[in-house]
C-alpha cells in the first residue's frame, strides 16, 4: 500500500459516494488506474464495503441507551450464546465486551 493507495482510502472514507472520475481527480490519477486500485483494495478485503449512515431520528429512533450487564454465569457458552443473541437485535448498533464489573 502507498500514498495513492491511502489517499484513495481516505477520499472513499470521507465521501463513500464518490464517483471514479471525481476521486480519480482527487488523487491525481486518471479513471482506469484509480478504478484498478479501488478493485485491488476492495479484492483485498482493505475496503470491505460500503455503507449509509442513516439518521436514526428519521426512523423514528429518537433515544440511545447505555445498557450495562452483569452475567451470573460467565462460562464461554453462556457468555458466547449472550453476545449471538445480543448481535441478532436489529436495534442494536454497537455492543462492547468489558471485563470486570459489569460484565
Amino acid at each position: 500500500m502507498d500514498r495513492l493507495d491511502r489517499e484513495i482510502l481516505a477520499q472513499l472514507q470521507a465521501d463513500g459516494r464518490l464517483s471514479l472520475t471525481d476521486l480519480a481527480a482527487r488523487v491525481g490519477l486518471t479513471v482506469s488506474p484509480a478504478h484498478r486500485r479501488v478493485r485491488d483494495l476492495e479484492r483485498s478485503g482493505t475496503i470491505s464495503g460500503y455503507r449509509a449512515i442513516v439518521d436514526p431520528q428519521a426512523l423514528g429512533l429518537g433515544f440511545e441507551a447505555l445498557i450495562f450487564v452483569t452475567m451470573q454465569q460467565e462460562d464461554h457458552d453462556t457468555v458466547r450464546a449472550f453476545e449471538e443473541a445480543v448481535a441478532a437485535i436489529p436495534s442494536v448498533l454497537l455492543a462492547q465486551r468489558l471485563f470486570g464489573d459489569p460484565d
